[in-house]
């Protein structure tokens, strides 16, 4: 079978990553990395054995798919541009900085046939992948996203920073529209929101409290679930669950009588590799992707709807 042709444009923190994993890759040739810092595309191009460029533009022919990790403002020059050529797209998170510019790569992609993923990562996580068939219909969910502050990601608000993570799991398992949004958030050391929360109502009459902050003194990624047979708490970082459901044999026994609490730790996996094995996978044989660019237009367009309430919040 021919090797996947990929190359990646944008090698900083988090692109130098997805280098290295499509070189590890026996079904994949990585064709060459692409940056504006000349040194840095050239130092990972010599780790993983590929070329380096300076012009996204020199990889045209050369390639069937690419991996966009580039400051998010740049999503949408670039990816149009690539899609133009046939080349199927793995793009960051979040897709673009607006719908229109969300949509118009999602039309593109359809007229070419080609194929956009959206790199919402933690629909790999090893846990969130275990519990899929555990969860349904959750009437109330609580999240929290927190993360000592990183200079790197101050180009978006922590909303489309990290609080978007939440946000598509969350449309994942509700399988419902969004009615009402209430959100508040604010600027702590940069020009954007910092940290912020959210309350999501949906139309199916789930409600989920969302909460994210870039300036915590600790990191923290857990989602608790509420739904009519279970309560299920998720540690996205130390890929934990405690699952606490009713149980008349544990009447009379356990931390809770007439429930039975399960605690479950899953294997850390490689979710950044997982997420990149299932995008060529999809190449290669031409299947939607688990998050497909409507997904990440679609919460794409929540986050923006959470940044509108708190900004008219803010002009009061």
């Amino acid at each position: 079978m021919q090797k996947t042709r990929v190359a990646v444009v944008g090698v900083g923190y988090l692109g130098k990553f997805h280098a290295q994993k499509y070189a590890g890759m026996p079904n994949v040739t990585l064709v060459g990395v692409v940056d504006t810092d000349r040194s840095l595309a050239e130092q990972v191009a010599a780790d993983t054995q590929s070329a380096a460029f300076s012009d996204y533009r020199d990889l045209f022919g050369r390639v069937d798919a690419a991996s966009v990790v580039v400051p998010t403002p740049s999503h949408y020059a670039i990816s149009s541009a690539l899609l133009a050529q046939n080349i199927d797209l793995m793009i960051e998170k979040p897709i673009t900085t607006s719908l229109d510019e969300a949509d118009k790569l999602i039309d593109l992609a359809h007229s070419r046939s080609r194929l956009i993923q959206v790199g919402h990562l933690e629909r790999f996580n090893s846990a969130v992948v275990a519990l899929q068939d555990i969860i349904h219909e959750p009437r109330f969910i609580e999240s929290h996203r927190l993360s000592t502050y990183k200079p790197r990601a101050t180009d978006v608000s922590v909303v489309l920073d990290l609080m978007i993570h939440d946000i598509d799991i969350i449309h994942n398992l509700v399988n419902s529209e969004v009615d009402h949004i209430h959100a508040a958030g604010i600027p702590v050391v940069s020009d954007h929101v910092d940290i912020a929360n959210a309350r999501l109502e949906f139309k199916g009459g789930c409600v989920a409290n969302v909460t994210a902050s870039r300036i915590s003194t600790k990191n923290e990624r857990k989602m608790r679930l509420f739904q009519r047979d279970a309560y299920i708490s998720i540690d996205f970082a130390n890929h934990e669950a405690t699952v606490v459901r009713k149980d008349e044999d544990a009447e009379g026994r356990g931390l809770i009588p007439g429930l039975g609490i399960e605690k479950r730790v899953f294997d850390r996996g490689d979710a950044l590799d997982d997420e990149l094995r299932a995008f060529v996978h999809a190449v290669e044989t031409r299947e939607a992707p688990l998050v497909t660019g409507q997904m990440g237009r679609d919460a794409l367009a929540t986050a923006l709807d959470v940044m509108s309430q708190i900004q008219k919040n803010d002009k009061h």
